[in-house]
């Protein structure tokens, strides 16, 4: 889906118009509808400012509007030939479905893809079961990973850091 499509996608998800969007990322009241007509058929793409400020009015990430052209199946199985090539994404059969499965010894790219795929399927797993609603479903999907509680992505202090931080609290309990 071109960048188009999803402004277009996510404006109607949030029930604006394009007058409406085109006045908040500040064009002029009389082109607003007509600049946003633009960018959502294709004729024209935002720049980077604009597509980050088209992502602040629609409350979502900026990744969340740049995604590969998925616009037709052979745009689609392009992208997915680049997901095997990059990420280890391998195409199998199980029970007679076509399934994807990412190997994880294809090196750390894969191994953090596979990570990011097990954050997306807890999330799914929720909204599925009925923990989460499907707003709230769309909020973890359209801000990733900003709303993603369930990786690790926090940095840890060295051992030597905490070796001295536990001595520290272990001198000032004997005090």
């Amino acid at each position: 889906m071109a960048i188009g499509e999803r402004i277009r996608f996510l404006r109607n998800l949030k029930g604006m118009t394009q007058k409406w969007l085109g006045m908040a990322v500040g064009f002029d009241e009389k082109t607003a509808d007509i600049r946003m007509a633009q960018y959502e058929s294709g004729t024209r793409t935002p720049k980077e400012n604009l597509t980050n400020d088209l992502a602040k009015v629609l409350e979502v990430s900026p990744a969340a509007l740049n995604v590969p052209n998925i616009d037709s199946y052979v745009g689609l199985m392009h992208t997915l030939f680049a997901l095997e090539d990059i990420y280890g994404v391998k195409i199998e059969e199980t029970d007679g479905d076509v399934c994807l499965r990412v190997d994880t010894s294809k090196g750390n790219s894969a191994a953090n893809l596979h990570k990011m795929l097990f954050a997306w399927l807890e999330t799914a797993k929720k909204f599925y079961d009925g923990n989460i609603t499907k707003e709230e479903y769309d909020e973890w999907r359209y801000h990733y990973p900003e709303f993603d509680t369930t990786q690790k992505w926090v940095k840890v202090p060295s051992q030597q850091i905490s070796d001295i931080f536990t001595e520290a609290k272990k001198s000032s309990k004997s005090k």
